[in-house]
């Protein structure tokens, strides 16, 4: 049975849900002081059901990653990740004129059920300048908040139209030439604790051969520092994805940088065109426990998309 959760909205600030006097999430929407970190919204703290800490902020070697949070590294020049620019045959520079934003517009529905909180926002892509390049529609559902199970889901769906005359190229490091480097699209940054953490998909997959594979989900099991604790992060598609704009590949880190992205532009490029939209839809969850392939496989088959 879903425990009863608590929503407090900071109109202007952030939304945070609280169960069994643990605080979940909070989605901040207030925009970020620093440009240079592309200011756009974001989830942290995460937290288990057991108050356990699984999302890092702005950690020294990284400070524009921001618990989880929407990001499109090399957006036709534009850097939407924040931070240095990968430019080709270049390594990483700094180029501010080229780190663009996502402005909170509002919310177009916001509701609270007794175990279930779902919201709508919209937001506006905005070019570094001022121009208005895309517009986002984001669904944001907190559910499953199961103390039976250790474990509590977030659902992030996005639907992005282009505003422009010209198509949006969406790509990443890898696109530009850098190996292993498919980061863009939904992005988790572990804390500093995870470094080290296991890594494993479905099937045989585990490891670094999880690294621009593809797959219908992928978990990462941290273990965390002054408790003797381990916490599990599933990370999963909804159905539809697989028909979306463009495929998808898991691009993931376990050593120093635990992350994990829903890359939508590992290997190739792909173009939006003008007036048009593409949508994909995630599942994080968020479990107390060290949990196997089969305790995975057993929670993703037990709790459908709707």
């Amino acid at each position: 049975m879903s425990a009863t959760i608590t929503v407090t909205h900071r109109h202007g600030e952030h939304v945070a849900v609280e169960a069994g006097g643990v605080q979940l999430m909070s989605y901040v929407y207030k925009p970020d002081p620093a440009a240079y970190e592309a200011r756009k919204p974001y989830a942290h703290p995460l937290r288990t059901l057991g108050g356990r800490p699984v999302s890092g902020y702005r950690p020294a070697d990284h400070r524009w990653h921001k618990g989880l949070q929407m990001t499109a590294s090399h957006l036709s020049g534009q850097n939407f990740w924040g931070g240095h620019t990968y430019v080709p045959g270049d390594w990483y520079q700094e180029l501010p004129d080229r780190v663009g934003s996502m402005r909170h517009d509002g919310f177009a529905e916001f509701t609270v059920e007794r175990d279930r909180l779902g919201f709508a926002e919209d937001l506006t892509w905005v070019a570094n300048g001022g121009d208005e390049w895309a517009r986002e529609r984001r669904d944001i559902v907190v559910h499953s908040v199961e103390p039976d199970e250790g474990s509590w889901a977030l659902d992030w769906a996005i639907e992005l139209a282009n505003l422009r005359e010209v198509p949006l190229v969406f790509g990443s490091p890898t696109t530009a030439g850098r190996e292993r480097a498919g980061y863009t699209g939904l992005h988790w940054r572990g804390p500093r604790d995870f470094g080290g953490g296991q890594v494993f998909g479905p099937g045989e997959l585990e490891g670094e051969a999880m690294m621009g594979a593809q797959a219908p989900w992928l978990a990462f099991v941290g273990e965390h520092d002054g408790v003797d604790a381990h916490s599990t992060l599933v990370f999963a598609h909804a159905p539809e994805n697989d028909k979306a704009i463009h495929e998808s590949h898991w691009f993931v880190r376990s050593r120093e940088t635990p992350m994990v992205a829903f890359s939508w532009a590992f290997f190739d490029e792909f173009e939006l065109p003008p007036g048009e939209s593409f949508a994909y839809r995630y599942r994080i969850v968020v479990a107390d426990g060290a949990w196997d392939r089969d305790r995975v496989t057993r929670y993703l088959e037990g709790h459908g998309w709707s």
